[in-house]
């Protein structure tokens, strides 16, 4: 056995017969799904991040597509979010290149990608780097492959998820490819043994819905006995979700994700400084039939509207 082999079969065999204590599974990518797993190690006994696996930006989007291997930057996101201990290890895998030909590269997107290619499995290579880091959950990709969305746009087709972020108009089509691919067991596992399971917050369509058109991970959380807890956005996003208020963002995740309505809906209630041009994400209690959940959920010393990990935990803490 190589020292890289390592657990990805008695990790599916523990989410197969169930954990003591609260599992929580949150779904997404990018900073909104750091931002929930840092709310969620306050209170779950068991974490699992399951990501997906189409962003096409920066060193992901270099290294995907030469390696062939899934973009690992919203990966080590969350595993950095599940590591919140300093750490040599930690700083490496934070660590990012400013010259030569490794420009813009971040270390631990090449140690993954290097840890891939020594073990053959990519999954064996999260759960190594999630050791090194002292990880207090698991990290499992989406899918086993990269990703490429393809949305319809104001009727014209636009290919790949920061093209689609940026584009300007309503999206009334939302697709990955290539066509065939599964949701790896894991993530399927994960999802079916949850006793929460948490969307975003997070990009809506490139984050979120991209997780969920990954076929088999709709059916996952559909078929999931765990409540279905969705974190709206506290502003829109330019390009992506401008003009939807929080009750088009649930009918997003209904129409294009086709999963059944959330049990809750978490959103902001409060003060909110909002960048120009973006507006608040709202949802009265008279807009959707589920429990939603207010409160001050902002962190008051961010730069740009962001979740408040404590207070964010808290509320969902009390819907689990």
């Amino acid at each position: 056995m190589k020292e890289t082999d390592l657990l990805v079969e008695p990790l599916l065999q523990e989410l197969e017969a169930g954990y003591d204590g609260l599992h929580v599974v949150a779904l997404g990518g990018g900073h909104g799904l750091a931002g929930a797993l840092k709310a969620i190690l306050g209170y779950a006994d068991s974490i699992t991040a399951v990501v997906s696996v189409a962003d096409d930006g920066g060193s992901s989007g270099r290294l995907a597509p030469a390696l062939s291997i899934p973009p690992p930057g919203d990966i080590r996101r969350a595993l950095l979010a599940l590591s919140p201990e300093q750490s040599v290890w930690r700083r490496l895998i934070e660590f990012r290149f400013e010259g030569a030909d490794v420009a813009g590269h971040s270390l631990g997107n090449l140690i993954i990608a290097a840890l891939t290619e020594l073990s053959g499995s990519f999954e064996d290579a999260l759960h190594t780097v999630g050791r090194l880091l002292g990880a207090r959950g698991a990290v499992v990709p989406a899918a086993i492959v990269p990703l490429v969305l393809e949305a319809e746009v104001d009727g014209e087709l636009v290919r790949g998820q920061v093209a689609i972020a940026r584009s300007r108009g309503k999206i009334t089509d939302l697709r990955v490819l290539p066509e065939g691919t599964h949701a790896t067991h894991a993530a399927g596992a994960a999802l079916r043994s949850a006793g929460q399971i948490v969307l975003g917050p997070g990009s809506l369509f490139t984050s979120v819905i991209a997780g969920l058109k990954v076929p088999g991970i709709a059916d996952a959380v559909n078929e999931s006995a765990g409540r279905l807890v969705y974190v709206c956005n506290l502003t829109t996003q330019d390009g992506e979700t401008l003009g939807m208020d929080g009750k088009d963002h649930l009918d997003a995740l209904a129409g294009f994700g086709g999963i059944r309505m959330p049990d809750a809906v978490v959103v902001h209630d409060g003060p909110l400084r909002v960048p120009d041009g973006l507006t608040p994400v709202r949802l009265a209690h008279g807009d959707a039939d589920m429990v939603v959940a207010a409160g001050d959920i902002v962190d008051p010393e961010a730069a740009w509207p962001q979740h408040d990990p404590a207070r964010l935990g808290a509320i969902l803490r009390r819907l689990a």
